[in-house]
C-alpha cells in the first residue's frame, strides 16, 4: 500500500518508539476503523499489537489525499477491541 508520512507522524512514531512495521500493520489492516468526530477527511485505523501487550495502536489516516497521508499514530491507552 501507497502512503505518505506526514512530518508530524514520522515524529510520533520516533518519540513514541512504534516501529514502522506496527503502523504498517494497523494502516493495512486494521481490526476496527472509525470516522473522526471533527474531520470527515480522517479515518482512525486500529490494530492491537500481540508484540506490545496487545495494546490498541491507532493510525490516523486522511482518506482524501492519495496516496494515503499518515497524520498519526499512537496506542490509545483507553481503547480496547473486543
Amino acid at each position: 500500500m501507497d502512503y505518505v508520512l506526514t512530518e508530524h507522524a514520522q515524529d510520533a512514531l520516533k518519540k513514541r518508539h512504534i516501529p514502522v512495521a506496527w503502523m504498517e500493520r494497523a494502516l493495512t489492516a486494521p481490526e476496527l476503523t472509525e470516522a473522526d468526530p471533527v474531520d470527515a477527511d480522517l479515518e482512525h485505523r486500529l490494530a492491537r499489537i500481540p508484540e506490545f501487550g496487545h495494546r490498541v495502536l491507532r493510525v490516523v489516516v486522511n482518506t482524501r489525499k492519495r496516496p494515503l497521508h499518515v497524520v498519526t499514530a499512537f496506542f490509545d491507552r483507553r481503547r480496547t477491541i473486543p
